[in-house]
Parts: structure tokens; sequence; C-alpha cells
């Protein structure tokens, strides 16, 4: 599953902001600054502390989909999910199996969610000063570089994650598998499938951010509230479930290219 730490930037806290002599206030980041009484580092640390506990979460799914995704090369028979859950829980480890993985996706995740949300934030200051407040290219725009920059982080540790939770898999562990994998493939395995993921996820995060704000004044029409908590819950879910709809097939790209070389071996 795509790393989903790509947030509306309405959810985002605002940058503390100073007063200009001339023109609108230009955003100020610093590890100082406030906002709501909390300081960047700490909205930082805990965008990477949701990120990982919403991936954990779900962590389960997100190994049924590698195994439907890996079970379904040329010439074979798409896997169903019944079939994936077999496969998954087939073997040692039962129902646990279903996490397996999970190590290296907690080292991935919680880095790569800090790099999101820094890379963003100084993003869009930048580009707000130069197109103005509220500009959707603004925000469009930081969203792909901070793609950019969080997927270099969470590519490698993406990678180890998938090869783990297939049920043919030959490491014992996350450590086993990275040094494998280097003495075996090199450093550029771990990023083999680094292009196909921003191209993936950039358009996942573009169509997320268009559909997300439609959803949300649609929706606040109807209720007469748009910051209501069953708002953003409606089309934040409508907005990943479209989302994710668009990308899927370069995900499946994506997770054979991640466990290639495992795939060629059974």
């Amino acid at each position: 599953m795509a790393a989903d730490y790509r947030t509306p930037d309405r959810l985002l806290p605002a940058a503390a902001e100073e007063p200009a002599p001339h023109g609108p206030p230009k955003p100020v980041l610093s590890a100082t600054a406030t906002h709501d009484g909390l300081r960047f580092w700490q909205y930082m640390l805990a965008g990477s502390v949701a990120g990982v506990v919403e991936h954990t979460a779900m962590f389960p799914v997100d190994t049924l989909k590698t195994h439907m995704q890996a079970g379904a090369p040329p010439c074979r028979p798409v896997l169903s999910l019944r079939a994936a859950l077999r496969n998954a829980v087939a073997g040692e480890g039962g129902v646990l199996a279903l996490y397996r993985g999970l190590p290296a996706m907690v080292f991935g995740a919680g880095p790569a969610h800090a790099v999101y949300f820094s890379v963003y934030e100084f993003a869009k200051s930048g580009l707000t000063e130069r197109l103005g407040p509220n500009n959707p290219v603004a925000h469009a725009g930081s969203g792909v570089l901070a793609t950019i920059a969080s997927d270099a982080v969470f590519t490698p540790m993406d990678t180890v994650k998938q090869r783990l939770q297939l049920t043919s898999s030959p490491y014992s562990g996350v450590s086993h598998c990275v040094r494998t994998v280097l003495r075996d493939e090199g450093l550029g395995a771990f990023f083999a499938s680094y292009r196909t993921t921003v191209v993936m996820n950039a358009p996942y995060t573009a169509v997320h951010f268009a559909t997300y704000e439609a959803a949300k004044r649609m929706l606040g029409d109807l209720a007469a509230d748009e910051e209501s908590l069953a708002v953003h819950a409606t089309a934040g879910a409508a907005a990943g479930a479209l989302a994710a709809a668009v990308t899927t097939p370069l995900d499946v790209v994506k997770t054979q290219l991640q466990c290639q070389l495992e795939l060629e071996r059974t």
C-alpha cells in the first residue's frame, strides 16, 4: 500500500505568520514557530506517530494487497481475496503472518512522514510567497515535491516490507533481508520501484487534494457546516478511494518491481 501520509493542506498546521511592511504576511517556518501552542517539530513528531499508527492498523490489509498484486504475474490467474488470505496465513505464524514485515514499515513510515511534512511546509511557504495565498497550484506543487522527497526515504523500507510479506520469502527478518539484498542485488535493488512510486504517488496526491476539497465543499453545503467531523471524514474517504482507484495499476507495477526476484524463484 502506498505510503498514505498525503494529508489535504487544510488539515496541516498553518505556519506562524508575522506581518510584512507591504503586501500579505509571509509565513515563517522554524523549529520555534508555534501554531495552536505547539512548535513545528512537535507537529512533525505527531505526524510521524500518526503515520506509524495508521500503517500499523491497516497492515493486515496491506499484506493481503501485496499477495494479490505479487501473485498475479503474466500467464497466472488473479488471486482472489480469499486465496490471498489463505496464502498469507499458510505455514508458520498463522494469522500473525499478516504482520510479517511490520518492523520495516515502522522504520520507513516514521521518517517518511517527517520528511513529507517538512518539505511540504517549506515548499508551500516559498510557492505561496510567489503565487499568493490559497493558490491550488502552490498546494499541488508542494505536495509533489514532498512526495518525491518522502518516497526516496520510504521506498527502501517499503521494498523490504513487501519482500517479507510474501509467503515464499526466504528472509528471517528486516536485517537479514537488507544484508541479503545488498549482497546479492546491490543498493539499487532497494530503489528499483522509486520512479514508479513517484509516478504513482504524484497523481495520487493531486487527485486526493482535488477530490477532498470538492467533496468537502459539496458536503458542507448539504450539512450547513463544512468544518464538521462527519464532512471531513466522508470527504477524506471519498478522496482516498478515488485516488487509490486511479493509481492502483501503478501500485501493482511497483509491487512486482520490488518483489521481482522472489517472483522469479517461484
